[in-house]
């Protein structure tokens, strides 16, 4: 599939609603417990079992980004969001049978394993694309794509819920919504891969030239490919970073719902179910105004200036929770959002602090392999949570004390997120593109103006 090239006159802001449809789409992923207890009561499934799909997509995502990151460098955007839309339907399809058949396994393979390999591909599909499109703006442009994932779930989890309530819970009405979900994805993630085109790949326009042309700016600073990447400690350092500042959030996000039920229920206002779930939202919207507002914010304060928000800010916020945050409920509410807005901002801000450091000429891939960091992470917060307040509960303990641990294992986390962050320095010069011969594995100077733009 030849990559689209935006022709004289094409805007650059008809980019980020291509991306935008991806992402928007993909973030269904963060509504998969809407499906979790019909699909226990439906096919006698635990708690555990009903979490697998989800779980097995997440750790897909990491790794078909990190293992597909180059070929979609060098394929282009319309290739990559070509796949993430048949994996990613076609993931809905597969489930749909293993409803409609009653075999699980068949559901785990379909949305976790066939979709997840469609998160992971449309979720890089479009940054190193927005990248070359606004390197003025890169913290804002990427924002506005990922933005997309983190609000996905609001308009799938009252989707979802709508569906289930009119089809029914059990093994059939289960069938049609995961049917109409993959069908209706297939379309909406279609309008993405024909209106996304990559930028011009000749010469130096002005800035006059840019809005006339659809030609941005010339890249400056460092080029590193992704495999020389991988050598250099600053790519290491900002896999910490992402996986502490992940780590940190997801733990909260996974939580919500029972979580701020503990803490509040044995004071004299405890929380309902349904503000629990109103929790939920409000996490959900914090998570998506983060990865724009402070992605944005990047552009202005740098990416270093802002994780040390994240990470620092991040800290005091947990703090603050584990101290005094079951005596006051908006307290409690503030904080984690602010937390979980420093865990979308996390993942706005990483791909153009990547760009920042390794430029533009693979960047998409350095982030493809930098998403292993979520896939550990994504592991490791909730099971951090879970596993503690279990403990907690078998040892008698109630309300808060199930987290407390947990919360100061989350600060040091964070911490130590903090100081990798401080130690990244820019990459030295013979990591660079043009310092790097052939013999010793890079590609050569001459690959790079022949190289996919996207």
């Amino acid at each position: 599939m030849s990559p689209p090239i935006a022709p004289v006159g094409w805007s650059r802001w008809l980019v980020p609603p291509a991306a935008l449809a991806i992402h928007l789409s993909i973030g269904q992923a963060y509504a998969w417990s809407v499906f979790k207890p019909p699909l226990e009561d439906a096919l006698g499934l635990s708690g555990t079992q009903s979490a697998l799909p989800f779980q097995l997509g997440i750790v897909m995502l990491g790794l078909s980004a990190a293992f597909g990151g180059t070929l979609v460098e060098r394929r282009g955007p319309r290739w990559a969001m070509t796949v993430a839309l048949v994996c990613f339907s076609s993931g809905f399809l597969l489930s749909a049978l293993g409803a409609a058949t009653e075999q699980f396994w068949l559901i785990v393979f379909g949305y976790g394993f066939v979709g997840g390999i469609g998160l992971g591909i449309g979720y890089i599909s479009p940054v190193s694309t927005l990248i070359k499109w606004f390197p003025d703006r890169p913290g804002m442009a990427t924002g506005i794509a990922i933005m997309g994932f983190g609000g996905g779930a609001l308009i799938a989890s009252p989707w979802s819920a709508q569906m289930l309530e009119s089809f029914g819970s059990d093994s059939s009405g289960i069938t049609l919504a995961f049917l109409v979900h993959g069908l209706s994805y297939a379309v909406f993630m279609l309008l993405g891969v024909l209106l996304v085109r990559v930028p011009r790949p000749t010469g130096a326009p002005t800035a006059t030239e840019q809005a006339a042309d659809g030609r941005p700016a010339t890249p400056a600073g460092p080029q590193v490919s992704a495999r020389q990447a991988l050598r250099t400690p600053q790519f290491w350092l900002l896999w910490v970073v992402l996986c502490m500042n992940v780590t940190a959030g997801i733990g909260i996000l996974e939580k919500a719902a029972p979580m701020i039920t503990d803490f509040f229920a044995d004071t004299p206002t405890p929380v309902s179910a349904t503000a629990a779930a109103g929790f939920v939202a409000l996490l959900s919207a914090a998570n998506m105004a983060g990865r724009i507002g402070w992605s944005s914010t990047s552009d202005l304060i740098g990416r270093k200036n802002i994780y040390r928000v994240y990470l620092g800010a991040g800290v005091l916020m947990y703090a603050l929770i584990a101290l005094v945050g079951s005596s006051s409920k908006p307290l409690f509410v503030l904080c984690a959002l602010v937390i979980l807005s420093f865990y979308g901002g996390g993942f706005a801000t990483i791909p153009a602090y990547l760009k920042d450091l390794f430029g533009t000429y693979q960047v998409g891939a350095i982030h493809g392999r930098l998403l292993t960091a979520w896939s550990t992470a994504g592991v490791l917060g909730p099971l951090i949570v879970n596993w503690i307040a279990d403990r907690q509960e078998e040892a008698g303990k109630h309300g808060a004390e199930l987290y407390g641990t947990s919360l100061f294992i989350m600060m040091g986390l964070l911490v130590v997120g903090f100081a990798a962050n401080e130690l990244v320095r820019p990459v030295h010069p013979s990591h660079h593109l043009d310092a790097v011969t052939p013999e010793k594995g890079a590609p050569d100077v001459g690959r790079r103006q022949q190289s996919e733009p996207a």
